[in-house]
């Protein structure tokens, strides 16, 4: 039986309609109270602002990544559902991985505004592989709270409106005369229901539709507050469980020995015998990736990829090195229109680097195939693309494999991708017997997951005063994305603006992602890739995708631009900036950061903005370039320009929890002030130098900001947009713009010490894992 319930007078609709706040869900037949969301009713496509701008108005400012990945989410969002159990907790499985951002905390805080109940009662958990789900269950894009919060709204109203049904009847009085406070019903007298009584009256014999009214805004109690995580107590205390702490029966440590090239193989072990005989090993095998040991302690699968000998296969750019690749991206450069006019131009050539995507915790899984059927354990972003490849490499059908998705400690888009799982399972299938495979340290750098190189050519025309061209033509090494968004493109084709349906996956991409915010008259970006081999090099679109490089080189040649016209660099923004919410983030990021102030000789204020995710971010910073910082001693450290201050205002739309958002986005300021000045891989001979965190040289104690301040300023939208990656393109942008003011030089390679002789000897390729340390208590004090 369905129930309709009429909206506000001022958001009357006909019979059949649903408005903003008016949506229908499911109440599930069985036991227990089940509910679920159905967002396909009512849906409307991304509508343009529809303001006369002097730009013709780019793809993202009409339809943007994040309309795209909401819209493949829609047909399924009603098989996501809340259970509310017998003692009124609220359960709930999220289709997507936590790795740190903070989505199972504010995933708990939207339930528990919807249901009123306290936070600590919502119990958020992360669903299985579940193939039903189509392309509902891909973490990526910081899309996740823009497409679950909706559902999940529903979804706990739906319950709330059961739960309240159930007890008008057993207290004997009107829905409209009760109350709810932390999870206990009250009618007009006092009497009281618990959720959890209710929760067993409310469970119908059916399945039925209903009619539900969301809460305003005005009406929030926890949605909006500054909320500490969840787990925050279990992650420092060490009991919050990642892939490596599970308890899984007979599963024992395993590595693989990698080749000393990029994707080189294993055609055979000299000495296998003796590396099996060796104290702890169970099993040596040949796997796609390697040599992967089995043992019964980590240290132990150290010493025996040590120990091994094996005969390699060549790499897939062997012999190349990092010139080498540049050449070929200029080589593929697309073009730009406008000829060079002299002194009304303002150009920009600029290299990015490549830089591992390796997150805090190591890559890993957990696997145990037997008997035809594959069961596996590990941080996976995209479980059900994980599940079919497990399925191929092992010659079995999905519905064989079983992929349990557990928290990971960070991603930075890495866990997009099932490398680590897919080993496990060849080694599990290699050994017969189930296995805990973590890659080492020194693995990823050299054959996992990078950012690609790339290029980026600016040019700008300024006449008569104003800027009447800008052009980006930008050009990388492929990024993979065979991670089950590429599937969405491929299969939701018609959901793409015109002009979308007939390009690549990257270029798609790109153009949904990339926007010049700027009244620039004609404006122009273009991606084109140097190939299309990703069995080449091992990308990923890492965080934030092509957009810290992109608004890097905008931003530098926006300065520049500035300069001609005699403006100040935020002056000139705001007479140009089409957007009135970066706008005002960029104003309150110059008051904030006391812009314009007096800086002594080789220091500098930076500042950069950037438009994304549904929102808006600008940040300020000061940098210091005295070569008395620069040249400063820190034991085994990078040191460098010093960035001294930073100020990052952002407007993400509602923000779910402040906290987190302030979290995510210092978090994305370290790693866009790490890609501006000393983060990176260098390719030589074939294979990456780099063997670790410190020799890639990302952000330490030693190079952060001694002060850090985030505002997440009040927005008037109504609804979140995302965070994740939201704070990492301006925060390297103003990096790059400080450092160039600071040295009177405008910087086009980044990292910015990347011609620097090497601070670190590389570690040996052969064998491919360093000793394990010994010294570490040596530096206790």
């Amino acid at each position: 039986m369905s129930h309709d319930q009429t909206t506000d007078q001022g958001d009357r609709q006909p019979t059949g309609r649903l408005t903003r706040r008016s949506f229908v869900g499911y109440v599930m037949g069985g036991t227990g109270l089940v509910v679920a969301a159905d967002l396909a009713l009512g849906a409307a496509p991304a509508q343009a602002a529809g303001l006369p701008i002097p730009s013709v108005p780019q793809i993202p400012e009409l339809y943007d990544l994040n309309d795209f990945l909401t819209h493949c989410t829609l047909p399924t969002s009603n098989l996501i559902a809340i259970h509310v159990d017998d003692q009124g907790d609220a359960h709930f499985a999220l289709p997507r991985m936590e790795v740190g951002q903070g989505i199972t905390t504010s995933t708990a805080m939207i339930i528990a505004e919807e249901l009123d109940l306290p936070v600590e009662r919502v119990h958020v958990t992360l669903a299985p592989a579940r193939r039903e789900l189509l392309f509902n269950q891909l973490t990526g894009g910081s899309n996740t709270t823009i497409s679950t919060y909706t559902p999940i709204r529903v979804a706990a109203a739906v319950a709330r409106k059961a739960l309240l049904d159930a007890a008008a009847i057993q207290l004997g009085a009107l829905v409209t005369t009760l109350s709810v406070k932390g999870g206990v019903i009250y009618d007009l007298l006092g009497n009281a229901l618990p959720y959890g009584e209710a929760a067993a009256l409310a469970a119908p014999a059916t399945t039925k539709q209903v009619k539900v009214e969301l809460k305003t805004l005005s009406e929030h109690k926890v949605v909006g507050t500054p909320q500490r995580r969840l787990d925050a107590r279990d992650a420092v205390t060490g009991r919050k469980q990642f892939a490596m702490d599970l308890d899984v029966p007979g599963a024992l440590p395993t590595m693989v020995c990698r080749a000393p090239d990029l994707n080189g193989t294993a055609t055979a072990i000299r000495n296998q015998a003796a590396v099996e005989a060796m104290p702890g090993v169970t099993h040596v095998a040949i796997i796609p990736t390697g040599v992967a040991v089995r043992a019964k302690t980590f240290g132990q699968c150290i010493d025996a990829v040590r120990a091994l000998d094996v005969a390699w296969k060549g790499g897939t750019v062997a012999g190349k090195s990092s010139a080498d690749i540049l050449k070929e991206l200029r080589s593929a450069q697309l073009p730009l229109a406008v000829p060079k006019l002299g002194a009304t131009t303002v150009e920009g050539d600029f290299v990015f680097h490549f830089r591992s995507g390796s997150a805090l915790e190591p890559n890993c899984a957990v696997a145990d195939v037997k008997d035809g059927t594959a069961t596996i354990w590990g941080g996976l972003k995209s479980p059900v693309d994980a599940q079919s490849k497990v399925a191929k490499a092992l010659g079995l059908a999905p519905d064989k494999v079983t992929v349990n998705v557990v928290q990971g400690g960070g991603s930075f888009g890495r866990k997009l991708f099932s490398d680590a799982a897919i080993e496990a399972a060849h080694a599990s299938k290699a050994f017969g017997a189930p296995v805990k495979l973590m890659w080492h340290r020194a693995d990823e750098p050299r054959q996992g997951r990078v950012h690609p190189m790339a290029t980026s050519r600016v040019r700008a025309t300024v006449l008569l005063g104003s800027v009447v061209s800008f052009e980006q033509r930008h050009t990388s090494v492929s990024t993979d994305f065979t991670h089950g968004l590429g599937e969405r493109l491929t299969a939701e084709v018609a959901a793409l603006p015109t002009g979308l349906a007939n390009l690549g996956f990257s270029e798609t991409i790109f153009l949904l992602s990339q926007e010049l915010p700027y009244n620039f008259g004609v404006v122009t970006q273009l991606l084109n890739e140097s190939n299309r081999d990703f069995d080449r090099f091992n990308t990923s679109s890492v965080r934030n995708i092509y957009s810290p490089d992109v608004r890097t080189a905008n931003e530098l040649i926006v300065d520049q631009l500035a300069a001609k016209l005699n403006l100040d660099p935020v002056a000139f923004r705001l007479k140009y900036l089409k957007s009135g919410i970066v706008k005002k983030v960029l104003r309150r990021a110059a008051e904030l950061g006391e812009w314009g102030k007096q800086m002594p000789k080789g220091t500098a204020q930076g500042i950069a903005i950037h438009k994304e995710y549904k929102g808006a971010t600008a940040v300020v910073v000061e940098i210091d370039c005295r070569p008395e910082t620069v040249n400063r001693k820190v034991r085994d450290a990078v040191t460098g320009p010093r960035v001294t201050r930073a100020t990052v205002v952002v407007d993400c739309g509602l923000a779910i929890n402040p906290l987190g958002v302030q979290a995510q986005m210092m978090g994305g300021f370290s790693d866009g002030m790490a890609q501006a000045l000393s983060y990176s891989n260098h390719l030589v001979d074939g294979h990456f130098l780099e063997a670790s965190w410190d020799n890639s040289a990302y952000t330490r104690q030693w190079n952060t900001p001694l002060e850090f301040h985030c505002e997440v300023i009040d927005s008037d939208r109504q609804e979140p947009g995302g965070i994740g990656e939201a704070g990492v393109a301006a925060s390297m942008a103003a990096v790059a713009c400080a450092y160039a003011r600071a040295t009177g030089s405008m910087p086009t390679e980044f990292p910015i010490n990347f011609n620097a002789p090497l601070h670190f000897e590389p570690k040996s390729f052969v064998p491919s894992v360093p000793e394990s340390p010994t010294n570490g208590l040596d530096y206790v004090s």
